[in-house]
Order: C-alpha cells, then structure tokens, then sequence
C-alpha cells in the first residue's frame, strides 16, 4: 500500500470510530516536529486540560481563578509558527493574569481539534478551513458526520501561507511537475496534510509518495534528498525553511494562474497570497501562493471568564509580541472567523 493510501486509510479509520476516533487523534501524530509532545518550552508537566487547574487560594486577581492556575496550550511543531507564537503568548498571559500557560508541541490543528475535544487543551491554534470541518461534521473524512459541537472560537491571527519548497536541480516548478514526486504533506492528521491533499486533488496531481513529518524533519529530507517537495503551511518566514534555505538552494513552487484558480473553486477558504522576494536566502522574487487563516480556538467546556480575561491578556498586549505583528489585533480578530465564538472571546470583542 502506498503511502497516499495509508494516509486514506488511516482517515477512514478515524471517521468510523466517530467521537472517540478523532479525541485519540490527540495523541496519534506525535510531537509535531520530534520536540516532545509532553513537554513545554519550559519543562513544565504536560497539561490535562481544566481538570488540571491548580489554586493557591487568594482574591483569583485578573485571572478569575486564583492564583498558579494552569491551562494546557496546544501549540504546533516547533519548525513552524505556532510554536515560537504561542510561547510569546504564553510570556504574555503570564505577565498580565494569574493564568500560567503549558505550551505543548504538536501534530497542529487536526491534533489539536481532538485536544479541545478531550479536554486535555484549553485553548489551541488551528487553522479556519480545519474549524469549520470540525464545527460541521464535514470537510474531510475524520470529521464526516462527527461535528464537534464544544468547539468556539477566539480570535483569528494571520494568514497561514501555504509554501510548497524543494531544492534548485529537482526540476520541479509547477504543481504538475510533483506528479510521481516523494512529497512531504506534513505530520499525519495535521491541517498541513490536509490542505496539502486539498491542493494536490484540485489540480489533479494523484500520482505521488506521501511521507508525514513535520517542518523541520520534512527539512532535512529535503537537504538529505529523502523527499523531492514539501508542503509547509504557516505565516512567513517559517523558521525550518529559513535554515534549509541558508544551507541550501532551495526553490519555491508557485501557486498561480490556471492552478490558483483550481484551487479556490475547490474549497472557498483558499485566498490569494504572496510571500515577498527576499523572505528566503536565494529566492529574490515574490512567488503567488494562497492561504489559509490562522486562529485561537477553545472549548465551550471553558468558564467564559478564563476565555475573556486571556483574550483580554493577548490583544490589550499585542504590541509585545514580535511574530506576525503586521497582522494579529484585536480590530481584525474576527477576520475569517468560522465558527461559533465562545461566549468569553464574545464578551471581549463586543465590550
């Protein structure tokens, strides 16, 4: 069986176990990038969601909760944005709540959906197209039928640019030349994977080898020549093709014309973006591509003033965070929004 269909496989699995299949899928794609799915930035316990909550008594200050009260953050791996984001959030809650943040590294949004599901997250970045799937019970195979009603929504972030990157002597500059490529598709269950398949069906590439792996080990295949291509979805630059682009030639594949088009028809959260020239080290020019948006999610599970006072805590301090600071504000936080806002986010946007 080739890889393709175990990865076909492996959804349908999933979408026949219902609830319980895609909770598990909180434990099924690793650690993201190999980081330590278990462990946060700081080496603290791996969170379990609000049945993990901590108090030292006192007044509960800005926190709502009393003091060294813990939630458990779901993150990405650490190759990509949501990682190094959410840890600056995590510095930022912190300094402005009684709330401390566990940032775990993971397989990312699919992941991170059965998170917030289980209750093991309290919060979590995935992406818009992968909450509107799980919202709905629709989209894709492991959500078909199996809404995920406690899922709400934050805020949005930024847009998630999808990079298609492989190396100068591959011959590979359009999406057709990938047909019969040995294609990274990202970490299995991920929202990379997803839209990565998406991409590829819509301009009808279906001959290929799919591995999973996240951005920085899809990286090293890459230098290593185990892999020809690798999709990467995340806000530009992305860290793990910055450093294969400062010891390689890389390459990046356009996402353009007839191909764009296709794309979009395909599925309606497609939007058109570029990553500028001069991102990269060797790639000069700006190369068209589409995105998708990257947001805060949570569960209807978590107590409205816990949501309200970290939305508080993240957006009145937007101006100490150092990613993506062209785009993440509390103006344009329900940008793209795709599913129900939980009730504490509401309460902070509409006040």
């Amino acid at each position: 069986m080739s890889s393709h269909d175990s990865r076909r496989e492996f959804l349908k699995v999933a979408g026949v176990a219902g609830a319980a299949g895609l909770t598990a899928l909180a434990g099924c794609a690793g650690g993201g990038d190999g980081a330590g799915a278990n462990e946060s930035d700081t080496g603290t316990e791996a969170g379990g969601g609000m049945e993990d909550t901590e108090t030292d008594g006192g007044d509960g200050g800005d926190g709502g909760g009393g003091a060294n009260t813990r939630l458990s953050w779901h993150a990405g791996g650490t190759g990509g944005t949501y990682y190094p984001l959410s840890n600056e959030i995590k510095t930022i809650v912190e300094a402005n709540t009684d709330f401390s943040l566990n940032v775990q590294s993971t397989g990312a949004s699919v992941e991170n959906v059965g998170s917030l599901a289980n209750g093991s997250a309290d919060f979590a970045l995935i992406q818009n197209d992968i909450a509107y799937f799980a919202r709905n019970g629709t989209g894709i195979e492991v959500f078909q039928g199996n809404p995920i009603e406690s899922l709400r929504g934050v805020a949005t972030l930024y847009p998630e640019t999808i990079t298609v990157v492989t190396l100068e002597g591959t011959g590979i500059q359009s999406l057709s030349d990938l047909s019969g490529a040995t294609i990274n598709t990202g970490d299995l269950g991920s929202g990379t994977q997803v839209n990565a398949n998406q991409i590829l069906e819509a301009v009808g590439v279906t001959d290929y080898n799919e591995q999973n792996a996240g951005f920085s080990q899809a990286s090293e295949q890459l230098a290593n020549g185990d892999i020809d291509a690798a999709f990467v979805v995340g806000g530009w630059p992305v860290g793990a093709i910055e450093d294969l682009a400062n010891t390689n030639d890389v390459s990046l594949v356009p996402i353009s014309g007839d191909d764009r088009e296709a794309v979009k028809e395909a599925a309606s959260w497609f939007a058109d973006d570029t990553i500028p020239g001069g991102t990269y080290s060797g790639v000069s020019d700006p190369v068209e591509t589409v995105a998708v948006q990257a947001m805060i999610a949570t569960s209807a599970d978590v107590p409205a003033d816990t949501v309200e006072t970290v939305t508080a805590a993240i957006f009145d301090n937007v101006d100490e965070l150092s990613i993506k600071t062209d785009f993440i504000s509390a103006d344009s936080a329900q940008d793209g929004m795709s599913i129900e806002l939980h009730e504490g986010a509401a309460a902070y946007f509409d006040a």
